[in-house]
């Protein structure tokens, strides 16, 4: 499974993908739903179905195959909005809970983080004795998908419009005290830290057992980059790279890396307008393709390797 939190956020609790559903208040595009109970329904489903297509395929056709099986998860990295408080360090923990944590403590311990049992209650499913049975140790490998971080601040928990968003009690922010996090690339959502990715892959390590992981998706996109120089893309890579090695070396078990993406693609409700690809599709000329100044730098790059 690819991006679950993606599947449960955007289709379920702010209704910006597929299928649109979420609390009124939330977005009044929205033609129905519900934010406080919906993704949760919704993400505690996708992981059962994980659970159980690797129970499937450990019994029927890994003796034969010999394959192995994981999950692919997004997150942004996150900081304390003031690095010396102990709330702000607390209210990343919750963040990191509701997002990461969400789909990896149920792989490994069969239960959700016990921050989303206390801050969610009744409104959260649970597993039952077989099914977290199931789930312990349903992976081969962690794909880790990353392309960016922000800070987190401690607020009070809402007592009103409650969301999936409201219950880690927590405000994200990419500027502190009016300096941003990182330099943007053209989705608004995409602030570059390189240090993120490390950061997460140690967290990942030194919270979950250890796992082998691999890079599922790494980058960052352009507009208009038919006269762009690509360097921005050169570096980006350059940098997370740099990271990966920096993880790699204090044993981090990360076995690969995938950029993302080989080609300009539709980009979820930015459509054409934004471009991650290596190689340049001119969507106006047959999607004819040629390759950017970054893939010939990811080849040279390889090759030197």
């Amino acid at each position: 499974m690819n991006e679950p939190l993606s599947v449960v956020q955007g289709g379920y609790g702010s209704g910006k993908t597929a299928p649109g559903r979420c609390s009124k208040f939330t977005n009044p595009n929205c033609i129905a739903g519900d934010g406080a109970t919906e993704p949760y329904i919704v993400g505690h489903n996708l992981i059962l179905c994980h659970g159980a297509a690797v129970e499937v395929y450990r019994e029927k056709y890994n003796a034969s195959q010999k394959g192995q099986v994981g999950i692919a998860l997004n997150t942004a990295w996150k900081l304390p909005y003031t690095e010396e408080s102990a709330e702000d360090k607390l209210a990343v923990a919750r963040v990191l809970a509701f997002s990461f944590d969400y789909f990896m403590e149920p792989l490994v311990t069969g239960q959700y983080p016990l921050d989303m049992i206390n801050n969610v209650k009744g409104r959260l499913p649970t597993f039952t004795e077989q099914q977290s049975k199931m789930l312990r140790g349903s992976y081969d490998f962690i794909g880790i998908n990353y392309y960016s971080s922000a800070y987190v601040m401690d607020i009070p928990c809402s007592t009103e419009h409650v969301t999936m968003f409201s219950d880690p009690c927590a405000n994200t922010t990419v500027v502190r005290n009016g300096v941003p996090i990182g330099p943007k690339a053209a989705s608004d959502w995409l602030s570059i830290y390189p240090k993120g990715i490390r950061d997460l892959i140690l967290y990942t390590k030194y919270k979950f057992k250890d796992p082998v992981i691999y890079i599922t998706e790494n980058g960052r996109d352009e507009l208009r980059e038919d006269v762009s120089p690509d360097g921005n893309r050169i570096d980006y890579y350059t940098q997370h790279l740099e990271m990966v090695k920096d993880a790699i070396s204090v044993g981090a078990k990360v076995k690969g890396f995938f950029v993302w993406s080989l080609l300009d693609n539709f980009e979820w409700s930015t459509g054409y307008t934004v471009r991650f690809g290596l190689v340049y599709v001119d969507f106006d000329d047959g999607c004819k393709r040629r390759l950017k100044k970054s893939a010939k730098w990811f080849k040279n790059f390889l090759k030197s390797k």
